[in-house]
């Protein structure tokens, strides 16, 4: 039997995405079809901000494409290796909050020690960071278009001031709508 996954892939260590290896164990034939297609907006100014962790008081993840954004950054930039002798350090020394492992995980790839991971969603962490956070200093909130408003709200409702950073677009994939008429 065949089977038709509406969602973009993502490897595992061997490679393959794994639902495919999942199903397969079942004698399903999956395929993956991307649904969504991404765009990172604003890299000059993210990578700027990035360069200056005395401006914040520390860093929010709620997504792996915000990580990916950082690493975008550093390598447009060249600032690989400064983020090695300096900027990582001085990030470190600020609270980096996580939403979820999958993330977490990925913002330790690239050195950063995470906290709230637990949490489990924004509202959880946002409750989290207030409870924690005495720095000044805004938070640095890398985030896209469609990022929800129930983080930045909490934040400023519990008087713990963020600044976002649109890093990304979403927008329907196009082969979506080609795929659409197949299924």
């Amino acid at each position: 039997m065949k089977v038709l996954l509406l969602k973009d892939p993502k490897g595992d260590d061997c490679g393959q995405d794994p639902y495919i290896t999942e199903l397969g164990l079942y004698g399903l034939e999956a395929t993956l079809i991307p649904v969504l297609s991404f765009e990172f907006l604003s890299l000059p100014s993210f990578s700027e901000k990035l360069s200056h962790p005395e401006g914040y008081g520390g860093l929010i993840f709620t997504s792996p494409r915000a990580v990916e954004a950082v690493e975008l950054c550093l390598e447009k930039d060249n600032k690989t290796e400064i983020w090695t002798k300096s900027l990582k350090e001085k990030w470190n020394a600020k609270s980096v909050y996580v939403v979820g492992n999958a993330t977490a995980s990925l913002v330790s790839k690239i050195g950063l020690d995470t906290e709230g991971e637990n949490c489990g969603n924004a509202e959880k962490l946002a409750e989290y960071i207030c409870s924690r956070e005495s720095s000044v200093l805004p938070l640095l909130f890398p985030c896209g278009t469609l990022k929800g408003e129930t983080l930045p709200k909490m934040l400023k409702d519990k008087g713990c001031s963020s600044q976002h950073r649109v890093f990304q677009s979403l927008w329907p994939h196009v082969q979506s709508r080609a795929y659409s008429r197949i299924i």
